[in-house]
Formats: C-alpha cells, structure tokens, sequence
C-alpha cells in the first residue's frame, strides 16, 4: 500500500518560514521524481517544485530563490523549505511521487500566510 504523508503545515506571518515534510512508504523511492505542489481556493493545482531521482531539482519562477526541495533516500523522506513566505503562498501543498508507477498524493497540507 502506498503512502504519501504530508506534515508541517501551519499559520506563519508575512515574510516567516516554514518546513513541509512528506513521509513515503510503499514504493521504491530513491527511483521516484518527487514533486510539491499547491492548491489555493478557487485555482488550478499548480507545479512548485520538484527533485528527480538523481536530486536535479526545478522550480516554478514564483518560488524560485526562496523554496528549496530537498530529499532523503535513506528516510523515504521529501522536504520543502519555505522561506521569505507571502500571502499568495496560501494554500494546500500536496506531495507527488512518479516514476513508472502513480503518481500518488498525500493528503495534504494547510498552509496560510496572513498577520
């Protein structure tokens, strides 16, 4: 059975940091691409970032310089470290595991920037 648990989530104010971390369980996951992505009221899901197999990782511009996606093979772990956070990072953040496989999704996360 496959797992993606999502965690971290929170209240944080304008310009605060916060860190997601997505627990995996059921796959192979040092072959997986693992991805964040978002979802706020009212828009399409959206791409945040991504690490492959190999940890070359990409970004959506709108992230870029103050998300950082990290993973750690040996815990079955992906994180997210979300710095320099603003209002319109509100939203539901969603780990993604593909490869030949999937994609699976956790379950979620709240996150909301707001003083």
């Amino acid at each position: 059975q496959v797992q993606l648990v999502e965690s971290g989530g929170g209240l944080v104010q304008p310009g605060g940091s916060l860190r997601l971390s997505c627990a995996v369980s059921g796959i192979r996951f040092s072959s997986y691409t693992m991805k964040w992505y978002r979802q706020a009221p009212g828009k399409q899901r959206e791409l945040v970032a991504e690490i492959n197999s190999g940890g070359v990782t990409k970004y959506a511009d709108s992230v870029k310089g103050r998300f950082t996606i990290s993973r750690d093979n040996a815990k079955n772990m992906v994180s997210l470290q979300m710095n320099s956070l603003k209002p319109e990072d509100t939203a539901v953040y969603y780990c993604n595991a593909a490869w030949i496989t999937g994609p699976y999704w956790g379950q979620g996360t709240q996150v909301t920037v707001s003083s």
